[in-house]
Parts: C-alpha cells; sequence; structure tokens
C-alpha cells in the first residue's frame, strides 16, 4: 500500500498506479472517522464528475462514510462541485461533502476533494488528521446508503441571484462547453429552458474526454472559440472540469484572460447591481482587480496563492467578491466556493445590461484602469534546486531586478516585487512538485518580459541569491 499525502486540497492519483478501490476506501475510513468524531450520526454528501467508474467510487466512499456512523447521500447523478458546496451548506446537520473528481486534470486520473459543512475548503489542521488516520488496510462495506438529487435546488437558487428575464430579452447567441466536465448538461438546459440560442460542445460523462483536458484555457478552450466565430455567437462560455471555474470567449473568438473577466464581474455587481463590499484576491493576482476596486471606492485584501487562504478572509463576513489568478470566482453571498456556472450566468447578465459586445464591455473597462500586460512562467528544477530556492526565498531582498528598483519587498508566499508604476514581479515555489512559478505584469509586454527574465534568472542562479541576501 501507497503512502497517502491528503491536504486541504483533497488527493488524487492515476487510476493505473494510485486511484483504486483500495486506496478510495483507506482514504474514507479516515475521512470518516474525523467527521464521526466531530458530529457523530450526521449527513455527508456525495458527489461525482463523469470520469472513469466515476459513480462507482462515490458509492463505495458512501458505503464507507456509512461504517462510521454517518448518513451518508450520494447525487443521484453528475453533480458540479459549486452544486454540491451549496447542498452541504444548506443541509441540516451535515458534517461536509466529498467530491470525486480531479476537477482540471486529465482523464487519466481521479480524486477526491473535500468540503466542509459551510460548503467551504476544510482546514489544514482538519487535512492532516485525515491523513494520520489513513491505514494499510482496506475494509471494503456493506452499510447501505441513499440517493438525493443536489443539482435542481442549487439551480434554482442560482437563477433567482440573477436576472433570467433581462438575459432571455437579450436574445442572446450562445455556445456552452463544459469540457465533458461535471456540469454537462446543466447550464445548457438552464438557458435553453429561458428561450436562449445554445449550441453545447462536449457534454460528458465520457470517460476519456474525448483527449481533452478539463481546463478552460488555450489550447482546450480552441474549439469553442472556433464555433463561437463561426456561428457568430455572442459569447463562448466554458467550464472547468468540477464546474468551480469558468473562462469567456468574445464574439471574435478570442478568450478573455481572467485578469479581464474578473473586473468585468466586478464592474457589474457594483455598478448595475449596487453590491458593496471588500475584494480579495491572490498575491499572484493582476493588479486590475485591485485598481478597479479603489476605483468604486471598495478596500481591498491580497493573500497567498491558495483558496483556503482567500476562504479566511470571506469568513469574515464583509466580502463582496474573491477572486484567484486562475480565474475562479467566489460571491460569498451565494455561497463560500468558487462558482464557474454563476460566473456564467453574471456575464450573460453584463451582456444583457450592457447592450454591446463583450470586446467593447473589456475595452472600456480596460480604459479606465489602465492597460497591464501579465504572465506566468513555470520553472521546472531538481529536487535539490527547489529545495534549496525554497529554503533562500525568505531571505531574499534584491535592490534593483531588470534594472529597477522595488518600492516594496514581499514574503509572504515567495518573493513578490512591487514598483513604483504598478508593476510587479513574483517567484514562489509551487506546492504541487519541483516547480518555481515565476509571474510578472506591467503596463507593457517588453517591461513584463525584463521582469519575468529576470526573476527567471535568479530562480536558477545560486550566486545572485548571495548578491540578494540581507541587502
Amino acid at each position: 500500500m501507497g503512502i497517502i499525502r491528503f491536504t486541504p486540497y483533497g488527493w488524487r492519483g492515476r487510476y493505473d498506479e494510485d486511484f483504486t478501490e483500495d486506496s478510495v476506501i483507506r482514504i474514507t475510513t479516515a475521512l470518516g472517522k474525523v467527521w464521526a468524531e466531530r458530529t457523530p450520526g450526521s449527513s455527508v454528501l456525495i458527489g461525482y464528475d463523469g470520469r472513469y467508474s466515476s459513480e462507482s467510487f462515490a458509492l463505495l466512499a458512501g458505503k464507507v462514510l456509512a461504517e462510521s456512523g454517518l448518513r451518508a447521500i450520494v447525487s443521484t447523478d453528475i453533480c458540479p462541485l459549486p452544486a454540491l458546496a451549496w447542498s452541504a451548506a444548506h443541509t441540516e446537520a451535515c458534517a461536509g461533502a466529498l467530491m470525486v473528481s480531479a476537477s482540471e486534470e486529465s482523464s487519466e486520473y481521479g480524486g477526491l476533494i473535500v468540503r466542509g459543512t459551510d460548503g467551504g475548503p476544510i482546514s489544514e489542521s482538519f487535512a492532516r488528521r485525515v491523513e494520520r488516520l489513513v491505514g494499510t488496510e482496506a475494509v471494503y462495506p456493506e452499510s447501505e446508503i441513499s440517493r438525493a438529487d443536489f443539482v435542481a435546488p442549487y439551480l434554482k437558487d442560482l437563477c433567482d441571484f440573477v436576472d433570467l428575464d433581462k438575459i432571455s430579452n437579450a436574445h442572446l447567441r450562445l455556445v456552452v462547453d463544459p469540457m465533458y466536465g461535471a456540469a454537462s448538461g446543466y447550464l445548457f438546459r438552464a438557458l435553453e429552458a429561458i428561450g436562449c440560442s445554445v449550441t453545447q460542445l462536449h457534454a460528458g460523462p465520457q470517460d476519456d474526454f474525448g483527449g481533452l483536458h478539463p481546463q478552460p484555457v488555450e489550447p482546450w478552450a480552441d474549439e469553442c472559440e472556433q464555433v463561437v466565430q463561426c456561428q457568430k455567437a455572442d459569447v463562448g462560455l466554458l467550464l472547468s472540469g468540477d464546474g468551480n471555474r469558468a473562462a469567456i470567449v468574445d464574439e471574435r473568438g478570442r478568450l478573455v484572460t481572467p485578469h479581464n473577466m474578473i473586473p468585468v464581474v466586478l464592474a457589474h455587481l457594483v455598478r448595475d447591481c449596487g453590491e458593496k463590499g471588500r475584494v480579495v484576491t491572490t498575491l499572484a493576482s493582476s493588479m486590475r482587480t485591485e485598481r478597479l476596486a479603489h476605483l468604486l471606492g471598495l478596500s481591498t485584501t491580497a493573500v497567498p496563492v491558495g483558496f483556503s487562504r482567500i476562504y479566511g478572509e470571506i469568513l469574515q463576513k464583509d466580502v463582496l467578491m474573491a477572486a484567484e489568478e486562475y480565474g475562479g470566482i467566489c460571491l460569498p453571498k451565494h455561497l463560500y466556493e468558487r462558482d464557474g456556472l454563476l460566473v456564467c450566468l453574471l456575464v450573460l447578465e453584463v451582456l444583457a445590461t450592457a447592450g454591446c459586445p463583450l470586446s467593447q464591455v473589456v475595452a472600456d473597462i480596460t480604459r479606465e484602469i489602465g492597460p497591464m500586460d501579465y504572465i506566468r512562467r513555470d520553472i521546472r528544477l531538481d529536487a535539490g534546486e527547489a529545495q534549496s530556492l525554497e529554503n533562500v526565498l525568505p531571505g531574499l531582498n534584491p535592490s534593483q531586478i531588470a534594472g529597477r528598483r522595488p518600492t516594496s519587498v514581499n514574503h509572504a508566499d515567495g518573493l513578490r516585487l512591487q514598483f513604483s508604476d504598478g508593476s510587479w514581479c513574483m517567484l514562489r515555489p509551487s506546492r504541487s512538485g519541483n516547480v518555481a512559478r515565476v509571474y510578472a505584469e506591467a503596463p507593457n509586454s517588453s517591461e513584463r518580459d525584463e521582469l519575468l527574465t529576470a526573476l527567471c534568472e535568479l530562480a536558477r542562479d545560486p550566486q545572485m541569491w548571495r548578491n540578494c541576501v540581507a541587502q
């Protein structure tokens, strides 16, 4: 039996290596013990995506959890993670939820994602407790479970959050691409029901995803972009494998970056919907969101990368919107979890309200907050290099980078340098392997690339580390 590392982000493995019935039993046995210790006899909800045997694994996990004296309820069909999280938050005496999904990983992977009683992520201490209790033997369960539809009540609440009549009356032509993920069919049917002209691509479940990776980024968004162009659609809507992240394609067939999509949603919430509150982003997020928030009179907070860090801010109850650098958006008023389906509906409400093409909406906001060019590059390191870099980063304090002097140096999440014109660059070790992530943003691509190149050189050169320590 292999060693299992369980984190607040869950656990995943390849079907041909780690993700087996035995592993799922071992983990859910430990999870059941923790939940039963904290809230004996409570309900736990189990959802799943359309991957290979996900439903079978979900039923197995439910039986294991029932062995701990919990009331295990398994979804009747594939279920987006936001729907499962929403159901946990709205189910009385619910200990939490378990999703059988590897999120945006390719079809060769399976995974387990855990959510707490409020639909938000579990804590580091909870994950460590589960990991410590994972045994070496798998005991096959015989307990009974029940099943329920988690999606229908969630969709009703979701549709109440936006003005469906306004969206319907806009007569938009739409392309929806759930990327064979857990959201397959749901957004399509909801929009078709209100009279929208909708084309759906890559609807699951399909075991191998047709070779597609369920990530709403290029090149996996290429077909959606092409169909939007060919059909002269107003917008394309893509959803990640578990449904918690969305991406949008404008009427020209161009993918809108998360750094432009997030301000579009924020401006709509404040100016069109009259919402107020604090905006939370990560230290690796574009400055565009922070700039717009300040123009709108909103306070902002930037936290280290990871939704669990964002969740800590959400619990303070004053957050209007929280957004990750990858485009995950959480509206705590709706749910303490990112929700790609809600983002799609809000974008449609933006278009219905604006009465102009999406590209024009993005261009107007860009003019207002000023141009910024964002990039991220991953550097692969061997294990020794990765550990050395992680050890030295807290002590690095470069007096200049790419010939520019930083106005501030932040070590909260690796090394982040801020400059007087709003430009910044950042170097941080990845939590998922021997990789260093390098970010840069500047008013133009030339300055951006200078910062990126200089920080990549710093990541690779121990001699430069010595020159940057304690300056």
